[in-house]
């Protein structure tokens, strides 16, 4: 599992950047790949959970409400 971050590998973070960049030329080290693959897998996991939080709650929509319940326990995983 060596390149990948998260489970984000940097190539798919990579191009998921490069496709939003003004100039193509733009390059990205490998660490801000990774801290961007974390990012994303923080991102992730918060969303999961808040969806998971909103069925527990037999609630159609997930809202801020429901984040906001989440994020103490997702601090305490980092």
């Amino acid at each position: 599992m060596e390149g990948t971050s998260g489970g984000f590998r940097k190539e798919l973070v990579g191009k998921l950047l490069q496709l939003h960049f003004k100039d193509d030329k733009t390059k990205v080290s490998g660490d801000a790949l990774r801290l961007t693959a974390d990012l994303l897998k923080i991102f992730v996991v918060a969303a999961i959970r808040s969806v998971r939080q909103a069925q527990a709650e037999d609630l159609a929509l997930v809202d801020v409400d429901q984040l906001e319940k989440v994020l103490p326990q997702l601090l305490l995983d980092f």
